[in-house]
């Protein structure tokens, strides 16, 4: 017989062993760090230039950042925060390095979604986001998955769940009904219609007080920010649907928008969502507040299958949300739902693989230009990079031979190039801010 003690006593033993392995995997202070990058990499896969183009531009104007140079002198080494620098100071052939974004937009906001576990979702946004930052733009992440696999993979443990995605949503319930109270007092008629209560639960645990940024946490990477998740989040379902029931004018669904509304347009550059393998309240959070759908799947028959019955479901679930329509606050988003693209991206892709190319071309076949041209490959520096909580843009490639992290990162770099092709031609289209 098993009850809730053997299930924390289990618990607790996978907890020293995740100790365990933050040890072995992070700096000595049990903080993760984020490497620097040598100078090959930031000439030819972060600024594709070459090489002796910018050691000229560094030897001509010394006040550039000058990285850290090994003992024989033959290599350097830089910060993200300096190849930034370099990234705003420098031109090659009177080109910026400066990554796109339109003018007068907001963040671009992406989710990464399906509910079939395993479909690669957490390493999709993980790199992403690592790609992104090395490509100059400022992320946010926003983890909705109680599993918290982003979170830990951005170095973020021992988080308190009034800071998660569950916090936004019970400051949201509390702010939405004042705001509804307020209204039903001031109405036209001047008859006052009844107040909405909430119980002391919600109103005493002074969320109402915190501000947004008191929801970001910082990465270890200078350029990246994140709500957290935490396996105590699990709960939001449950809560959430209790909201419902103290609320049920409550538009529940669009809690993380307008919390995403509050940031300045320009904080960010791209928000990124990592949604749990589920439909729910979360996940429905997410793909409301997302500009661009990005759905990650398998090669195989029964993650097609899967894939398509997520479609259908979500399809489902934002059709009923249209009965919200004009009771949803002013912002970003309107009611009915509507991407400015989707995409299916493949993962955990073997090029050699008969049957994985025989789903790719079927893929094609069903949704056309809708899937990504390039798959993401499964590769031995994928395994060893998702064993370690880590990107393979965090990975040293001196670590393993310089051929088999080569072949990851191009893997991830092409998905990511088409992914922020994808993002450039949404973002255009994205309304501009009053």
């Amino acid at each position: 017989m098993f009850t809730h003690k053997d299930l924390a006593q289990l618990q607790a033993q996978s907890l020293k062993m995740q100790g365990f392995i933050r040890q072995q995997t992070y700096s000595p202070q049990n903080e993760k760090t984020l490497r620097r990058f040598s100078s090959w990499e930031v000439a030819e896969l972060v600024f594709q230039v070459n090489q002796s183009t910018m050691r000229g531009r560094l030897a001509a104007d010394p006040t550039l950042p000058q990285g850290q140079v090994e003992e024989d002198g033959r290599q350097r080494w830089y910060s993200l925060d300096e190849i930034n620098e370099l990234r705003r100071r420098l031109k090659v052939n009177r080109r910026s390095l400066m990554p796109y974004r339109p003018s007068g937009k907001r963040a671009m906001r992406a989710a990464i979604a399906n509910f079939k576990g395993g479909a690669g979702k957490s390493t999709v946004a993980l790199h992403f986001a690592h790609a992104a930052a090395l490509d100059g733009y400022r992320v946010l992440c926003v983890d909705f998955d109680p599993q918290a696999t982003l979170s830990h993979s951005m170095g973020l443990s021992d988080v308190a769940e009034e800071y998660t995605v569950w916090g936004i949503m019970a400051r949201d319930l509390a702010a939405e009904t004042t705001r509804m109270n307020q209204a039903a007092q001031g109405a036209e008629s001047g008859t006052a219609l009844p107040q909405r209560r909430l119980p002391s639960s919600i109103t005493d645990m002074g969320l109402a007080d915190l501000r947004v940024s008191d929801f970001i946490k910082p990465t270890n990477w200078p350029t990246i920010d994140i709500v957290p998740s935490c396996a105590n989040a699990a709960f939001v379902e449950f809560a959430s649907a209790q909201y419902r029931h103290m609320n049920p004018e409550w538009s529940f669904f669009a809690a993380v928008s307008r919390f995403l509304d509050q940031l300045a347009p320009d904080a960010y550059d791209l928000v990124l969502f990592d949604c749990p393998p589920a439909i729910g309240y979360q996940s429905m959070n997410a793909v409301f507040a997302a500009d661009m759908l990005y759905i990650p799947s398998g090669p195989g028959y029964w993650e097609y299958d899967s894939t398509t019955s997520f479609i259908g479901q979500l399809s489902e679930a934002l059709e009923d949300l249209s009965r919200f329509s004009g009771l949803v606050p002013a912002g970003t988003m309107t009611l009915p739902k509507a991407f400015l693209d989707v995409r299916f991206l493949l993962t955990r892709f073997e090029p050699n693989n008969d049957l994985h190319r025989a789903m790719q071309s079927a893929f094609v076949k069903v949704w056309g230009d809708r899937v990504a041209t390039h798959p993401i490959e499964m590769t031995r520096a994928v395994e060893q990079s998702g064993r370690f909580l880590s990107s393979i843009y965090e990975i040293d490639y001196r670590d393993m031979t310089r051929e088999t992290w080569r072949r990851a990162r191009a893997s991830f770099d092409q998905a990511y190039a088409e992914f922020r092709t994808h993002l450039g031609a949404a973002w255009d289209k994205l309304e501009d801010e009053v």
